[in-house]
């Protein structure tokens, strides 16, 4: 007999951090006001998950621990979806590291891994921990609706994983403060199949 199961991954990005546009990487900033209201605003009252899954960060978890108690929803916390560490960038703004070479940030974003700040988590590593958290995710909560709270690179990993895109080339997505992707995994005897129903999205019931 043939075995099925149908399972929906809402991924969200966090809103505007205190301190506002930097890269903070690991830098534990938690939601500023803003920050909040677009998270609040992009969710409403939608209530349809049966699992949320956070990075442990305070601008992911805090919004999640929120929604969680909010909905009565289960809550699970997984460090391997914390944002991408950016070694000597790290808490800088784009201003600062632009300062002294004004194409630093558009190399990175056009070649991550020749162009990668100086002693930054490898993407090569970095993508391998979401991407494996991502598969064990699907199959911990296979035939949900599991809504994950993350921030854009691990987005950007998540999709470079179910597309079969190079993770360098990862960093030609945008993905936007509190935006919204949904992925559908179908699985059927041992075989799975992954498709991206909408990026940077609103939800859908």
């Amino acid at each position: 007999m043939m075995t099925t199961s149908s399972t929906i991954i809402d991924v969200i990005r966090h809103g505007e951090p205190v301190g506002g546009r930097k890269y903070r990487g690991k830098i534990d900033d938690p939601l500023s006001e803003k920050g909040w209201a677009q998270m609040r605003g992009a969710v409403g009252e939608y209530a349809g998950w049966q699992q949320i899954v956070s990075s442990p960060l305070l601008r992911c978890a805090g919004f999640a621990q929120e929604l969680a108690h909010k909905n009565a929803t289960p809550l699970f916390i997984e460090p391997r979806l914390q944002e991408v560490g950016f070694g000597d960038w790290e808490g800088k703004t784009s201003a600062e590291i632009t300062a002294a070479d004004a194409s630093l940030i558009f190399n990175f974003k056009r070649d991550p891994v020749a162009y990668r700040p100086a002693n930054a988590e490898s993407i090569t590593d970095f993508y391998q921990r979401v991407s494996t958290a991502w598969d064990e995710l699907t199959q911990q909560f296979c035939g949900q609706h599991v809504l994950i709270v993350a921030h854009a690179g691990v987005i950007r990993m998540m999709l470079a994983h179910v597309l079969g895109m190079p993770p360098e080339h990862a960093y030609r997505i945008q993905v936007g403060s509190a935006a919204i992707s949904r992925f559908s995994i179908e699985q059927r005897d041992g075989a799975s199949h992954s498709n991206l129903l909408f990026h940077d999205g609103v939800l859908e019931a």
